[in-house]
């Protein structure tokens, strides 16, 4: 089966949407059972498919996102999306809000089809100097 960018886009945004409604459920059907989460604190913190899934229902909620930049690339039965976002989760009391580096590696198998194995959510740096200093390495530009 071809996958285009749109179909993971779109299973993407389904994480997001399922998040965003408190709807474990739902997340569930697009998870694999073996799905991590690493979300980019100091120090990291990982959490598995069933705390995850727990955690959304009792207080690691997403209020709000918006996907930016948006990068999708496949390899084999495996595809990565990759995007800049403006997220805002509430953990329990805290609200922890701004620009992040939204991770997915997506796997196709030959029954369920596209199942989310990894995601990751880290804050991005602000200011362009560093972005500014990477785009300079790029042999294309």
């Amino acid at each position: 089966m071809a996958t285009t960018d749109a179909e993971i886009e779109a299973l993407a945004l389904t994480v997001m949407r399922a998040w965003l409604a408190g709807d474990a459920k739902a997340m569930k059907k697009v998870t694999a059972r073996d799905m991590m989460i690493m979300i980019g604190t100091l120090p990291p913190q990982l959490l598995d498919r069933p705390s995850f899934l727990v955690a959304i229902e009792r207080g690691f909620t997403c209020t709000r996102f918006a996907f930016r930049e948006v990068f999708v690339h496949k390899h084999g039965k495996a595809a990565w999306f990759v995007a800049g976002a403006e997220l805002e989760f509430q953990l329990g009391a805290k609200v922890w809000s701004g620009r992040f580096l939204v991770t997915q590696l997506w796997r196709c198998g030959t029954i369920g089809g596209w199942k989310l194995a990894d995601l990751s959510l880290a804050r991005l740096d602000e200011g362009e100097r560093y972005a500014d200093s990477i785009r300079a390495l790029q042999l294309w530009t």
